[in-house]
């Protein structure tokens, strides 16, 4: 009988376990304590068991066995079964709710005045990016509300969100600012308590999914090495973090140029033309709301570009992605929008006697950051869709450390001393 074996994967053909104070393999459906190879109890005995058993193992066969748990006798066990349900129920609506409060604030903020007398509402431009905000903020009330994984995730999108647009609603305060009060309408005021209110949210349910993490007993990292931190960065990917900050620092090198560009032309077919939109052109609030945008985004996805699992890693990047891709949408939606002569110092009706016509378009940094967007994009997705990054169980183990030699066992040899839980299998290099 194997009464000191735990199994943790099974194949078609061989397991993984433990035994006292050694990992195993052993034969599909066999009973014997024996196993056919073991390695020490250490995180290099781990990952050199984890590389043995793929590699003799049918690819696609390899599974995690379930705990078997028993039956709840007494009101004691029910209390224990019943303690994850209730720390859910107990905590993750405090972080819900001050997210939904934050959309809600959001959603009705776009309907009052925001600055100078005009609502977001009113200006397609401006409301596009704030309406996207405002709906990742709800993806990330949905799944938090899910529990389980699905609240970490929930809780790394909407804390790279809340740390990329602080910077933007900074800077929307900064023109009141550098203005006077007399520009601040209760639209900013309320999109301020938004934000306030999301970024509250996501804090909370990131700190509740690691103390969750932790009370479960489930501190083991993903990759499999007792002991290991999950939630933390782990393993330093040099190819992936050099990828990601490159395209994160082109993304926001070409934030601060000036995007629109307007040509003014005459009915003789004489043009005039001025670009605006250069972040070091406003106020100095505004520069500086600017400047923590450029200056978060790089931060948010160098963290994320060390961070695993990978599926917490591609959370927290579509956080802070999210808000440029919609500063993107924002300035093709205003090409679109009519513009006013009154940019050349032409009032309208000077311009319409004089047969004067304006049209805008976008320049050559638009273009740019476009492109550095769209290869951060591609970079974070082809480190969470490379082959095996999903599929930890038939991926070989990343170990910083070398592997251990297998040895066949031997009756009259003891493994090493010492027992701890076994991990979970190690996931692929991302």
């Amino acid at each position: 009988m194997r009464d000191d074996v735990i199994i943790s994967y099974r194949g078609a053909s061989y397991e993984i376990g433990r035994g006292p104070s050694f990992y195993g393999i052993w034969a599909t459906g066999t009973m014997t304590p024996q196993p056919l190879e073991w390695w020490p109890d250490s995180p290099d005995g781990w990952y050199a068991a984890w590389s043995r058993f793929t590699a003799i193992e049918a690819p696609g066969t390899i599974a995690p066995v379930a705990e078997s748990t028993p039956p709840a006798a007494d009101t004691g066990s029910l209390t224990a079964a019943m303690e994850p349900l209730g720390r859910t129920l107990g905590h993750a609506p405090l972080a819900v709710v001050l997210l939904a409060a934050g959309v809600l604030c959001g959603i009705v903020g776009l309907f009052p005045d925001y600055l100078a007398g005009a609502s977001l509402a009113q200006q397609p431009a401006e409301l596009v990016p704030h309406a996207i905000y405002f709906a990742a903020w709800a993806a990330s009330a949905l799944l938090v509300g899910s529990g389980g994984a699905r609240l970490r995730l929930g809780a790394l999108l909407g804390l790279g969100l809340s740390i990329v647009t602080f910077g933007f609603f900074f800077a929307d305060a900064g023109t009141a600012i550098a203005g006077g009060a007399h520009l601040m309408g209760a639209g900013l005021v309320l999109g301020l308590v938004g934000w306030l209110a999301c970024a509250a949210g996501s804090t909370v349910a990131f700190t509740q999914s690691r103390v969750a993490r932790a009370r479960d007993g489930s501190q083991s990292s993903p990759a499999g090495a007792p002991g290991e931190v999950v939630g933390a960065p782990r393993r330093f990917e040099p190819l992936a973090f050099i990828a990601l900050s490159l395209a994160a620092l082109g993304t926001a090198a070409a934030f601060a140029p000036s995007w629109d560009s307007y040509v003014l032309r005459t009915s003789s077919g004489a043009t005039e033309s001025l670009t605006a939109g250069n972040v070091f052109s406003n106020p100095g609030p505004v520069i500086a709301g600017n400047l923590v945008v450029m200056i978060a985004l790089v931060a948010v996805v160098v963290v994320a570009a060390l961070w695993r699992p990978l599926l917490d890693r591609a959370a927290l990047l579509a956080g802070a992605v999210i808000p440029m891709v919609a500063q993107a949408i924002s300035a093709a939606v205003q090409v679109g929008e009519h513009t006013s002569p009154t940019m050349f110092g032409i009032s309208p009706s000077a311009a319409a006697q004089a047969g004067l016509t304006v049209a805008s378009g976008l320049t050559w940094a638009f273009w740019i950051y476009c492109a550095f967007l769209v290869a951060l994009i591609a970079t974070g997705a082809s480190t969470l869709l490379a082959p095996g990054s999903l599929n930890p169980a038939t991926s070989p183990p990343s170990a910083s450390f070398p592997a251990s030699s297998p040895g066949p066992w031997q009756p009259g040899v003891t493994p090493p001393p010492g027992f701890t839980s076994l991990g979970p299998a190690p996931p692929a290099a991302g």
